[in-house]
């Protein structure tokens, strides 16, 4: 969501941190602004916008120092506004804050401060925070900052300036937040691309806890006050990764990535054989539960068919959001398997939590080193895909399915029950099974510019594609706003079908297995009605090619390994349509990478 840099040092800060928040764009923002302190002042500069404008405003309204916090904003409370945006200042300008998260129980804190006498000027519940420190403060700006807290519910990122005290407080309880160590200065930041250029070395603040940062270091304690010591991480991401390498965008540069990003995923897991996990997995497991949101979801639901198939044990897939909700009956039996891109998502962390609290096991998905999630799993399995920058998830997605693939082959194996040789044979092939349906792209654009300007589409799938076909038609809403739906193919005669004339573009997932017939049968149905067919299919059999309008075609393959290989078509397929219609395809409208609030 929101992006925070802050910077603490000897240089001046403002160049650091607009290129902090230029990497942050990524995460979805609707505003930008900068505090700095130079001597004794706060100087302030806010913009509603891309970060461009604020640096337009900032070319006639110059600042500078050595000391600054800066924000990209993503509404929550208030529209997109100057007057919204951060950072937030208390009544005096003595006091300037950054925050991500929410503040659930602003409106009686606002009620509170203003009786006080203090004087509210946005429609955000993050203003109010300002005003607590002020309240609070008394010459020490930590010991403010910590007395704000106490009053506070809610989740937060933070990063708090004083004009009279030359560091920076930060504060993390369900947003993440990190430190970078450099030399004779320090950055704070939301997430690593923002001060990668500058260190590599990193210290992940958990939950209730403050930092007290100076250019000559850090203390970090709780909430309690008392110290607590923290490991140093060091990132292993170039900042070259972070670059575009000359593709019009981050998405369709991971997209491309894909060979070499599963190649991390398997390498070293699949050797003489055998499956090599180090895994902290109970002996028993009486059912698997995969607990995510969004396209982590879809990949879920693949792995539900592949656990249930390959392992034999119960699986079941929820929706992160409502996980913990709806008092789930999880136990010690049980495995939790939680998946996220980031290792930040708000509902995913929350489902991981309930579970703990439930007794249950908990194993992570996920691809950023040091994440919350990753270091409150028991186990934990990385995806290594590299840096994912676009908004709309590509490699992330086939290294999860890939990761699902591998731990249900490991968990077949600790059970006793010999492997498929042929189908761990093929995951070697399985890069160079991508770079063949890679060879689409071409054939995607030219589909895509014939849909472009279409206001629906349908998507089919059976089996282990029906997951598949709502990857697809997600990343068609995401980043080209055209309304499409994944469906399992045999229910589209249950109401679906209702849509399908002679403009309705239908996808099929039709490749060949042994439900190929009935699939064709569900593409005859589509045809008898007027609609329109692009297959993605591996069957170049004449019952395909004759019901088909448009053919996207992808390597023959194990039936295990065609989610990956057939989603690498759809990608290219939105991406295109997207680019086409002239949209900004990395940072789509309302969306963000990171969902770190509910």
């Amino acid at each position: 969501m929101c992006g925070i840099v802050g910077y603490i040092g000897k240089r001046d800060s403002v160049n650091i941190l607009i290129n902090g928040l230029h990497k942050l764009e990524y995460r979805g923002y609707d505003s930008a602004g900068i505090c700095v302190l130079d001597n004794e002042n706060l100087s302030l500069v806010k913009e509603q916008g891309q970060i461009e404008a604020l640096v337009s405003r900032l070319s006639s309204r110059p600042i500078s120092g050595a000391i600054g916090i800066a924000h990209t904003r993503w509404a929550t409370h208030g529209e997109p506004s100057e007057r919204n945006a951060h950072p937030h200042m208390d009544c005096h300008g003595d006091i300037a804050i950054v925050h991500n998260g929410i503040i659930e129980n602003y409106q009686s804190l606002k009620k509170l401060l203003q009786d006080e006498g203090h004087k509210i000027v946005s429609q955000t519940d993050s203003e109010i925070f300002a005003h607590l420190v002020e309240k609070f403060y008394q010459g020490d700006l930590e010991q403010a900052v910590r007395s704000a807290l106490q009053l506070v519910e809610g989740a937060y990122g933070l990063a708090v300036l004083h004009r009279q005290e030359r560091k920076i407080i930060a504060a993390r309880r369900g947003s993440p937040l990190i430190l970078g160590l450099g030399l004779g200065e320090m950055y704070i930041a939301s997430d690593v691309p923002a001060i990668l250029q500058h260190t590599k070395e990193i210290v992940y603040l958990d939950d209730n806890e403050l930092a007290e940062v100076t250019a000559d270091g850090y203390n970090i304690k709780n909430l309690s006050g008392q110290v607590v010591d923290k490991n140093i991480e060091h990132i292993k991401w170039s900042v070259e990764e972070l670059e575009k390498k000359g593709y019009k965008h981050f998405m369709l540069k991971e997209i491309f990535e894909q060979p070499e990003a599963i190649a991390n995923t398997l390498r070293g897991r699949v050797k003489n054989g055998q499956i090599k996990l180090s895994l902290n997995l109970p002996k028993k497991i009486q059912r698997i539960i995969i607990s995510a949101c969004g396209t982590s979801w879809h990949s879920g639901l693949i792995g539900k068919y592949l656990l249930e198939s390959l392992s034999g044990i119960i699986t079941e897939v929820d929706y992160a959001s409502e996980f913990r909700y709806r008092q789930p009956l999880i136990g010690p039996e049980d495995l939790l398997i939680v998946i996220s891109q980031s290792g930040e998502t708000a509902d995913t962390l929350g489902a991981l939590r309930e579970a703990k609290a439930r007794g249950a096991h908990t194993l992570g998905i996920v691809n950023v080193v040091g994440s919350t999630i990753s270091r409150e799993v028991e186990s934990g399995i990385y995806l290594h895909a590299g840096p994912e920058i676009g908004v709309a998830s590509t490699k992330a997605f086939s290294c999860q399915v890939t990761a699902l693939l591998v731990l249900a082959l490991f968990l077949r194996q600790e059970s006793g029950r010999e492997l498929d040789q042929d189908l761990l044979s093929e995951l070697d092939k399985l890069s160079e099974y991508i770079n063949k349906s890679l060879e689409q792209d071409q054939v995607a654009q030219e589909i895509a510019d014939k849909f472009k300007a279409v206001k629906n589409f349908l998507y089919l799938g059976r089996g282990l594609n029906f997951p598949v076909a709502l990857e697809g038609a997600l990343k068609l809403k995401e980043i080209s706003y055209i309304h499409a739906e994944g469906y399992p193919a045999a229910e589209i005669k249950h109401g679906p079908i209702a849509l399908v004339d002679k403009k309705m573009p239908v996808v099929f997932l039709a490749s060949k297995s042994h439900l190929s017939p009935k699939l064709i049968s569900n593409m005859q149905e589509i045809k008898a009605r007027g609609g329109i067919i692009i297959s993605v299919t591996n069957n170049q059999e004449e019952e395909v090619a004759k019901q088909s309008d448009y053919v996207l075609t992808v390597p023959q393959v194990r039936d295990e390994l065609s989610p990956i290989i057939n989603v690498i078509p759809l990608q290219l397929l939105a991406y295109h349509i997207a680019d086409l219609r002239g949209l900004d395809v990395d940072k789509p409208r309302n969306l963000a990478k990171s969902v770190t609030v509910e």
